[in-house]
């Protein structure tokens, strides 16, 4: 998965971290010391990786091993790791951060100054220009909040002091290195999130090699500097995940003001729930057509109020919670696409 932190919240919303809070977290993590850096010379974890990636994939092991001279350890990151918006917020909070009249504008503004590539990647993949539009208005606003973190920074913190996932992020490390090093790029000059998701897509690095393309045909997959690159990417990704052509992302559905226990809710799993046990729970479809074999995922946006709206997710809508496992992340992104769309629309008129 692309691992879309949904940077431009998290990295604007975040409190500081107390200095008592940074000193625990500093000595929680195994071998941290405040100025804990990744010399090959002096980590042989690291060492160790530098070796193997020149041993298999040929890379240089002078320019490895000057690329984790430069890497520094950045005990933020491992803060900002536990602090996720969509763990902590309801859903009218989540969709004010991103459902905003300027960055549908902004959306509207994007889309017309790259319809081409938007229709050519609907063409090859299937995906509705306004929803490859969406991920990037929430992603990095269209390219305009790429991140502030060093990637380098990043992913050497996490791959060497998380303690649950180090082995995860030593991958995306290796990765990385792996892209940059490989396309002539800098390690230490590229910035992103605090978990080391890049560019206008704010793919991970084993994303960025599995799904970026080169979409304008220049020789070259850059997703940290070309927009038209990024489109077909974000479609290329969606197509290889089972995104379903011409059909919807959910549909509305009506019930009870207390959510039924008999229904499990917003959950990031295959649509798995059928209409007959909705039925029964007091929640009908009021929009869309549903065929009574069709299996959804029951969501559940509770509101400052009190009240609770309630959406059935369909295939689609499962497809966007691989680029981010969250229901919210995927409301935001189809409540994004659909404003986008409309004001497209109502430009054209």
């Amino acid at each position: 998965m692309p691992f879309c932190w949904t940077y431009c919240w998290k990295e604007k919303s975040r409190a500081v971290l107390g200095l008592v809070g940074l000193a625990c977290l500093m000595a929680s993590a195994p071998g941290t010391r405040a100025n804990d850096n990744f010399d090959p010379a002096t980590h042989p974890e690291v060492r160790e990786m530098v070796a193997s990636l020149a041993q298999q994939d040929g890379l240089p092991a002078e320019k490895l091993e000057a690329a984790m001279r430069e890497a520094r350890f950045r005990p933020q990151v491992l803060d900002a790791m536990s602090h996720a918006a969509e763990r902590r917020l309801r859903w009218d909070q989540y969709r004010d951060i991103f459902i905003q009249p300027e960055r549908v504008r902004q959306g509207v503004a994007f889309l017309e100054a790259h319809r081409d590539a938007l229709e050519r990647a609907q063409q090859r993949y299937g995906v509705p220009p306004e929803v490859v539009v969406a991920i990037l208005g929430v992603e990095t606003q269209y390219g305009q909040h790429k991140g502030s973190h060093r990637v380098l920074d990043s992913l050497s913190t996490l791959a060497f002091h998380h303690p649950e996932r180090g082995q995860f992020f030593r991958g995306e490390l290796m990765a990385f290195l792996q892209i940059t090093l490989g396309q002539g790029v800098d390690p230490a000059s590229q910035y992103g999130s605090y978990a080391g998701a890049m560019g206008y897509p704010q793919f991970i690095p084993t994303s960025y090699q599995a799904y970026a393309v080169d979409f304008d045909d220049d020789g070259l997959r850059d997703l940290w500097n070309n927009p038209v690159d990024a489109i077909g990417s974000i479609a290329n990704y969606f197509s290889e995940h089972g995104w379903q052509r011409g059909q919807a992302v959910l549909v509305e559905a009506s019930g009870p003001d207390v959510q039924p226990p008999s229904i499990v809710f917003n959950q990031t799993v295959p649509p798995d729930t059928s209409l007959a046990a909705l039925a029964a729970a007091g929640i009908e479809p009021t929009a869309g057509q549903l065929a009574a074999e069709d299996k959804v995922l029951p969501i559940a946006l509770d509101y400052a109020d009190g009240h609770v709206r309630y959406v059935l997710g369909l295939r689609n809508f499962y497809v966007i919670t691989r680029y981010n496992h969250s229901h919210l992340y995927a409301m935001a992104v189809a409540t994004l696409a659909q404003a986008i769309q409309t004001a497209s629309e109502e430009d054209a008129l």
